[in-house]
């Protein structure tokens, strides 16, 4: 029963062949597409909305140089969101619960970040190696300490983003375990497991859209750091 929990996070596959790929592009075929009118269905006015808030509030900070980034993160951030949210639906598959997933989207935006830094101000890059008014005899431990928090980035992105989610998808899976077992013999308990359930569903909704908001808020904070 313990081995089963697992289960959900395996990648499914259909006469053997793996089927993360088409798990990757329902975001792409469930988002809409402009139409040639004046006036957007509410669907379409609603996602415009939400891209220019989210992009007013990531990019407000940011240089002019910075805000060319805009689009790629409010593409990012979607993404993210419907991945997320694909897991909660029955008989899916989450692919961000793989930290394989998530590593291949952080390491490669983290890379640009420090690559676009190295490339326009190197000087001001390799200064946040070293905090100003450090010690002479603390200056080789410090730099080793700050180049390990700096590799260490996008690993912890990768790693926030799957074990919310990992952690989430558990714990609905134990609770509705237990109503049902509990449905039998007890039902008033049943009842009661059940509406945590449904809560805690709700509470997964928000947090899939919350880490995919962290994961590129955090994405712009590097990219601030670094022009």
């Amino acid at each position: 029963m313990t081995l089963s929990f697992f289960d959900q996070f395996a990648s499914p596959t259909l006469m053997g062949i793996p089927l993360l790929m088409l798990a990757l592009l329902m975001p792409w075929l469930i988002t809409p597409t402009p139409a040639q009118r004046w006036l957007n269905s509410r669907l379409l006015t609603g996602q415009a909305w939400f891209i220019s808030l989210f992009s007013y509030q990531l990019f407000t900070p940011l240089p002019q140089r910075g805000q060319k980034w805009a689009l790629l993160f409010a593409t990012l951030l979607l993404f993210l969101i419907c991945l997320n949210s694909l897991g909660l639906l029955p008989y899916t598959f989450t692919p961000t619960t793989q930290l394989s997933m998530t590593l291949s989207l952080a390491v490669p935006f983290w890379l640009a970040t420090v690559i676009i830094g190295m490339r326009h101000q190197p000087a001001i890059t390799l200064a946040h190696l070293l905090p100003e008014g450090t010690p002479t005899p603390l200056i080789p431990v410090l730099i080793i300490i700050e180049t390990m928090s700096l590799l260490i980035r996008p690993v912890a992105l990768g790693v926030r983003l799957t074990a919310n989610l990992t952690a989430g998808h558990l714990l609905i899976q134990l609770i509705a375990t237990a109503s049902v077992v509990l449905i039998s013999f007890l039902p008033a308990v049943a009842a009661m497991t059940t509406i945590i359930l449904f809560l805690l569903t709700l509470l997964e909704v928000a947090v899939a859209m919350i880490q995919a908001y962290v994961f590129v808020l955090l994405l712009s904070l590097y990219l601030q750091e670094n022009i």
